[in-house]
């Protein structure tokens, strides 16, 4: 098995149903992040982990991203027409950003299901899986420091934040205890999806970013449907840790959860607040408001 990371899984079939009337034709993961799509930000920062193949799990109605990724033959000609070479660099980049397959999930049965399309992909050798949804912000990318560590450790690792207070009850979460050689890993030895505030066994959240071995897709295929027939890739990673060692790694940067609508705001204006074109006058605009 390599023990390199050279792919990425990107589960995008879902509906989107919290951004509607939007994304009722636009694919959630195309809904713009000030002036490039969700998804983009996630292949970026695979690409600049070293990841040389991306995988988008795609469902009916997402062609968009296809689209998005591939040559503009008629806008490229149109903007060299024009002599716009800036916007011409632009479009011909993102069509060159990686090496992108697709594969279709036909149904949606679950997160762990959509990782599964990508078995024949993937192959056996490890490989990432990032959620378009969470936009992280990272002077290393995320997804670098989880392969640093996979690298270091050679087991899977698993993206994590503290969260306080009852907000924990919305994620998955970490039992376990912390690293005695770096206080960033949590060794893990299970985990609870969604539990009661009082009921969390750590404050270690679980977010949209995780490097996996092969081994979970056997895992997976053995895993018994929930609820709505879906099969979790949590179940997976919990028959996972009875075989091999899982870490969680609470990186370095700031996560915004774009999937949701005030998240989607936040990440906008600070995004939008660090850009040296638009951060200054949109700043002087923030401050200006009666707020």
């Amino acid at each position: 098995m390599s023990k390199q990371v050279r792919k990425a899984v990107f589960p995008a079939g879902g509906l989107g149903t919290r951004f509607l009337p939007a994304t009722k034709v636009i694919p959630k993961e195309m809904l713009a992040l000030v002036d490039k799509p969700l998804i983009q930000y996630g292949v970026e920062e695979a690409i600049d982990s070293g990841i040389e193949h991306i995988i988008i799990v795609t469902s009916r109605g997402k062609g968009a991203m296809e689209d998005h990724f591939d040559h503009s033959f008629e806008l490229n000609a149109a903007l060299e027409r024009k002599g716009k070479h800036e916007l011409l660099a632009v479009s011909r980049g993102v069509s060159s950003l990686a090496q992108i397959s697709y594969v279709r999930q036909k149904e949606p049965l679950g997160l762990g299901h959509a990782v599964l399309c990508a078995k024949d992909l993937v192959g056996d050798e490890p490989f990432a899986v990032i959620l378009p949804d969470d936009v992280i912000d990272a002077e290393v990318p995320c997804l670098k420091q989880m392969i640093g560590i996979f690298d270091e450790r050679g087991c899977s690792v698993l993206a994590t934040q503290t969260v306080e207070g009852p907000a924990i009850s919305a994620y998955g979460v970490l039992i376990g205890s912390q690293d005695p050689d770096n206080e960033r890993i949590y060794n893990c030895t299970g985990m609870v999806e969604k539990p009661k505030f009082e009921d969390a066994p750590s404050k270690q959240a679980i977010i949209g970013r995780y490097v996996l071995t092969p081994r979970i897709f056997e895992l997976l295929e053995q895993t018994t449907p929930g609820a709505g027939g879906e099969i979790q890739l949590t179940d997976g990673i919990r028959a996972l840790l009875k075989e091999e060692k899982v870490l969680g790694y609470t990186f370095e940067g700031k996560r915004f959860d774009a999937g949701d609508k005030l998240g989607m705001l936040q990440a906008t204006v600070e995004f939008a607040l660090e850009r040296s074109d638009l951060g200054p006058p949109f700043r002087a605009y923030l401050k200006g408001l009666a707020l």
